[in-house]
């Protein structure tokens, strides 16, 4: 079986049961940001300084 490809991609990684990923979309480029603690956590579109998306060409 083949594996299909992955749309998303984990660039960063800090923390182990406490931290935060940066995962990259290859298809628009755009960067978001998961935090978690334990079992919880949440993902939201990682902004610059002018409050824009931060995309990855």
């Amino acid at each position: 079986m083949s594996r299909k490809l992955e749309r998303f991609e984990k660039v960063y990684t800090q923390g182990r049961i406490n931290g935060i990923e940066i995962w990259v979309d290859k298809e628009t480029g755009v960067n978001y940001i998961f935090s978690f603690n334990g079992y919880a956590g949440g993902m939201t579109v990682l902004l610059d300084s002018e409050g824009k998306p931060v995309i990855t060409k």
